[in-house]
């Protein structure tokens, strides 16, 4: 039996351990410098314990959504 989300340590807990994962997703992802990446905005969802990170490289923005009790990028939408 494993524990609930509440229960659970989470990996990315605070938004100083969200950001750089979210930047080496868009890296990765994108093939762009880490400099010309920059953090338009970050949000936390209480309900799904997701980290949502609005990043900004060049003329392009994304969405980067992490699940913060595995400490994954779940989803990256380009917008």
């Amino acid at each position: 039996m494993s524990p609930g989300i509440g229960l659970m340590k989470r990996r990315l807990p605070t938004e100083k351990e969200a950001i750089p994962l979210a930047i080496s997703g868009i890296i990765q992802k994108y093939g762009v410098n880490a400099d010309s990446v920059k953090t338009l905005e970050t949000k936390y969802d209480d309900d799904g314990g997701d980290w949502y990170v609005a990043l900004g490289f060049g003329e392009k923005r994304a969405i980067v959504k992490m699940d913060s009790v595995q400490g994954t990028i779940t989803e990256i939408k380009e917008i």
